[in-house]
């Protein structure tokens, strides 16, 4: 006898993350944090080199998710490397420091980057990391949370040493993932592919007020291919 179809809330969804950002804000920390419990002291840590993978199974509001997240470098001598591995995200995990004012400055031209390689409808939140660095602050939280709201982001606050805000993190982009299911494979691939394609090339750049950090153009190249694999 054949075995009973799965009912949806047992149907696996596969959400792919990405972790983007300037570097030594933090974004290995917040996954190895999140995936393995763990935290390294920055003086044991390592700077990404081109991209960092992991798997992680979780459930959240009932569904079974498993998540591809990808750990980009943050240095510009990878941009050319890292730049393919946009192509097919769901969420986006933008990081910067709450006590380096250059990291929060910079995120601009990280979502001028987004919307060159994404569709508008991609789950993104920015992530004020090294909350434990509360001494140091440079970046108040009213400040990050403007910026959040008024370019579309979720928002939250952590520290991947002390675990706070998290699994938050993860877990608020997850849940906005399942509530939009044209993201993860409601729709026909194909037609979802085209209109990802069309939705990225139809954009500008990002429009920010006086009192945000400056614009920056990107090139609005799209190839053909349907996804981008890890050649390792």
């Amino acid at each position: 006898m054949a075995p009973a179809p799965q009912s949806r809330s047992q149907e696996l969804i596969n959400v792919k993350l990405l972790l983007i950002g300037n570097s030594s804000v933090g974004k290995s920390s917040l996954l190895l944090r999140f995936s393995d419990k763990q935290w390294l002291p920055e003086d044991e840590a390592s700077a990404t080199i081109g991209v960092d993978f992991r798997v992680h199974k979780m459930e959240v509001k009932g569904r079974k998710v498993k998540m591809s997240i990808w750990d980009t470098a943050g240095q510009e001598r990878f941009r050319t490397i890292t730049a393919s591995y946009y192509r097919g995200a769901q969420g986006v995990i933008l990081v910067y420091d709450v006590s380096s004012r250059e990291s929060f400055e910079a995120l601009p031209r990280w979502l001028n980057e987004l919307e060159t390689y994404v569709p508008a409808e991609v789950v993104k939140i920015v992530v004020g990391n090294k909350l434990d660095k509360e001494y140091s602050r440079q970046v108040p939280t009213e400040e990050g949370k403007a910026f959040a709201q008024l370019t579309g982001c979720l928002f939250v606050e952590a520290s991947a040493k002390t675990a706070v805000g998290v699994t938050e993190a993860f877990n608020d982009v997850v849940t906005r993932i399942i509530d939009t299911p044209s993201l993860w494979g409601e729709e026909n691939p194909k037609a979802s592919s085209k209109a990802a394609k069309a939705a990225a090339a139809s954009t500008g750049r990002l429009r920010t007020p006086d009192s945000m950090p400056g614009n920056i153009d990107l090139s609005q190249t799209l190839d053909d291919e349907e996804s981008v694999g890890c050649a390792c």
